[in-house]
């Protein structure tokens, strides 16, 4: 089994977007679906990322890479949801207005799902007003955003603003992530949790919520 999910996680570095879901529906005829998702769906990515960031794989090689994740994602994600039992929690995520950069936000989507939540996915670029209405209307008890971009973090500050003026803020848990964030924007915007990467904001939505 070793070798299928080794397998896996290769076809989602090189960006096989067409034998990754095969190589997802074999895994799944051997271990568990969340066992898929962490042991070779996540690290291929991962892997993909690093390469990236070593400047040994270009944009088109990390395009590819989020293709073959998606299609092996999208097999393994009913299995999670189907197999599911009680929630742990809810919580409503999204990338915040001016950005569109949605891989970082799939990933903990995906494995914020394994780990037991009720992912409510608002997409990329969510204004602030679109965050405050979905806290009021579905009671989450996490607030997960994403920014990817200098440029775009600031709207995070934005949204817990907007949360407190409609007298939200104290409701809900708020947790950020992104590559240009620290501990200290977070703390400095208010934010409840800073996760450096989607394991680390996983591992806080759980503490978050009282789950060890």
């Amino acid at each position: 089994m070793a070798n299928a999910l080794e397998d896996l996680r290769r076809a989602i570095i090189e960006g096989d977007d067409e034998a990754a879901p095969e190589l997802a529906r074999a895994a799944l005829n051997e271990v568990a679906a969340a066992e898929v998702l962490k042991d070779a769906i996540v690290p291929g990515i991962e892997e993909a990322g690093r390469l990236w960031s070593e400047n040994r794989y270009f944009l088109p090689d990390v395009i590819l890479a989020a293709g073959a994740f998606k299609a092996a994602t999208a097999v393994v994600q009913p299995e999670i949801e189907a197999g599911a039992t009680e929630s742990v929690g809810r919580i409503v995520l999204g990338v915040v207005q001016g950005d569109m950069h949605d891989l970082g936000k799939t990933i903990v989507g995906a494995l914020l799902t394994g780990a037991g939540f009720e992912v409510v996915d608002l997409g990329v670029d969510v204004p602030v007003q679109m965050f405050v209405d979905k806290v009021r209307e579905l009671k989450p008890d996490i607030v997960g955003m994403g920014a990817y971009m200098t440029t775009t973090m600031l709207q995070m500050k934005e949204v817990i603003a907007g949360l407190d003026a409609a007298g939200l803020r104290d409701s809900v848990r708020v947790v950020v992530g992104g590559v240009p964030l620290t501990r200290e924007f977070a703390d400095e915007i208010g934010a409840d949790a800073w996760g450096k990467d989607a394991l680390a904001a996983v591992a806080k939505a759980r503490e978050l919520v009282g789950v060890a």
